[in-house]
């Protein structure tokens, strides 16, 4: 009586067409980057033909048909140096001097001040027009590299629907007699197994005894009936089932589980730490924890920071790689306004199926791993985000298992300490001592690297993560 024709089929059939259109838009989107990228070639200095334009400008407005020096005319020879030094003059004192000018200028101009005065307004216009140009070019470039990595994503995605293996006939009779019993009856189910290992079930259910029944209470259900396997509620389905048919996607947990931990204190004489940090899991599959360290300390720093935490919590959320959204991040640091504003990124992203753990680093410090052959750290020398537009994050990637552990710590920790180099000394402590919880493990750390001054120096943070396998259900 609780069995009826599931039409799953249909719904698998539909899933195959949706990856078909998803990778038809993958496909799109790379071509209009590669459209947009096509003869990007932005000046980042003054060119021949603006140092030629400045001298012409200031030749018309102040020379007249005087012809004595000839500087405009020996200028546009193609080998003319002095233009090439001109430029280089301006560029790096923001001013052209009497003494950058040539010798015959100097014996003959009767309006030195004059005619040099101009040149350097025109060349600041120059400039000025040079840096709008290139700010324009860098919004460019933001908009090419998501339009790049939207298209990754949906191609990554689309190549996951269609390579998925439809397991629903092999539990669709134990589903639907879990949820009979629960009084609930199931419409259509589809359950979609991905690279031999993580599964997802589509579910149109309604509850028939007029009660309604907790989401998350009905992948309990699923899971005891897909074999005693943790499952929850994706994020973006109903939270109750009720008299109406709908449609909840399911997700099979990953095979680990991560604790975390935090310890931290502000510099000695502010209110607030500078260092901004997040732990947060997207989705059952993918567990984050990033640390920002702004420049200098209190509110300011506060802010910086975490704009720059909660700008790339989003974007992970939405699926851009640990890479893309740093980037994105450094792109949108350097065109929110005039000021540069670096903040140093780490960020530590663990798939919780494979266990497998991604470093991503932008002017952090290291990031200390202990497993069962000992104490390892990552490191990589890179400029903060938010100072270099080609700003590139440093990649790196471990295999975590059980009972191994996560160290991160802004660089107030690794200060604190004593000797030439840090980074060794708290290795060698992390070596000896005794392994707690993620918490107390956090807090003896940030105890140690206080002991060491009577003032905290800088904003200290130290972040612990303990990955531990699943329990299964009885």
């Amino acid at each position: 009586m609780f069995y009826r024709k599931s039409g799953h089929r249909d719904m698998a059939d539909i899933h195959v067409y949706t990856a078909r259109k998803l990778n038809d838009m993958a496909v799109s989107m790379e071509k209009l980057a590669k459209s947009l990228d096509e003869g990007n070639t932005a000046g980042r200095s003054l060119t021949r033909e603006d140092g030629l334009a400045a001298m012409q400008m200031a030749g018309a407005m102040v020379c007249g048909d005087c012809s004595r020096c000839n500087l405009y005319s020996d200028s546009e020879k193609e080998d003319s140096y002095y233009l090439y030094y001109l430029l280089r003059a301006f560029e790096q004192k923001g001013t052209v001097d009497y003494d950058d000018m040539p010798r015959l200028f100097r014996e003959t101009c009767k309006r030195q001040k004059d005619y040099v005065g101009q040149l350097n307004r025109n060349l600041g216009r120059a400039t000025m027009n040079l840096t709008w140009k290139n700010r324009f070019l860098e919004s460019r470039d933001t908009v090419i590299t998501q339009f790049r990595e939207l298209a990754v994503i949906l191609e990554e995605f689309a190549r996951q629907m269609e390579h998925a293996v439809d397991v629903t006939e092999e539990k669709e009779q134990a589903v639907r007699k879990a949820f009979w019993r629960r009084h609930m009856v199931i419409d259509k189910m589809l359950i979609l197994e991905y690279d031999g290992s993580r599964r997802e079930a589509f579910v149109t259910v309604r509850t028939s005894n007029g009660r309604c029944v907790m989401s998350k209470d009905a992948a309990e259900y699923l899971g005891d009936a897909m074999g005693n396997s943790q499952w929850t509620v994706a994020r973006d389905s109903k939270a109750v089932i009720n008299r109406q048919f709908a449609t909840i996607r399911f997700v099979e947990e990953g095979a680990y589980r991560v604790m975390w931990g935090v310890a931290r204190a502000a510099k000695s004489g502010e209110q607030v730490s500078g260092d901004s940090y997040t732990f947060c899991q997207n989705g059952p599959g993918q567990a984050v924890m990033s640390l920002s360290d702004g420049m200098g300390s209190g509110e300011a720093a506060a802010d910086e920071s975490r704009q720059v935490i909660e700008l790339a919590e989003e974007l992970l959320s939405a699926g851009y790689t640990p890479r893309a959204a740093l980037k994105l991040v450094n792109t949108v640091l350097l065109l929110a306004g005039e000021e540069q504003h670096p903040a140093t990124v780490d960020l530590c992203c663990i798939d919780l199926y494979t266990g497998v753990l991604e470093i991503m680093k932008m002017g952090a410090v290291a990031t200390y791993i202990v497993n069962e052959s000992g104490v390892e750290f990552l490191e990589a020398s890179q400029t903060p985000a938010g100072v270099f537009s080609q700003a590139e994050p440093v990649l790196m990637s471990r295999k975590l298992w059980e009972d191994n552990q996560v160290i991160m710590v802004s660089d107030g920790i690794l200060e604190a300490l004593p000797g030439e180099d840090k980074e060794q000394v708290m290795k060698e402590y992390l070596e000896d001592i005794t392994w707690k919880n993620p918490q107390e493990t956090a807090d003896q750390i940030l105890e140690f690297a206080m002991s060491f001054s009577r003032e905290n120096r800088d904003d200290m943070t130290v972040l612990t993560a303990g990955i531990w396998k699943s329990a299964r259900r009885d």
